[in-house]
């Protein structure tokens, strides 16, 4: 396994496009799920509502919750 040594691991911290990466990628991780959690809520879903608050999908979860099951109990 080829793991980062500490002044790797600095280096990359404080690399601005990383930066940049990872707050982009929980911008859209919360966009995506206060979506998903409001309308798991909604549709009084509340394993949904537990899994999507507890598990960290980089938005994946949640999109699969608003496009293939929240809107079936919307109708």
């Amino acid at each position: 396994m080829n793991n980062l040594s500490d002044a790797q691991l600095i280096t990359l911290l404080q690399d601005p496009k990383f930066t940049t990466i990872i707050f982009a990628l929980a911008i859209w991780e919360l966009i995506w799920k206060g979506i998903a959690l409001w309308k798991a809520s909604k549709n009084n879903s509340m394993p949904w509502f537990i899994a999507i608050l507890v598990i960290n999908t980089v938005g994946i979860l949640p999109i699969v919750y608003i496009f293939f099951f929240a809107n079936k109990k919307e109708k």
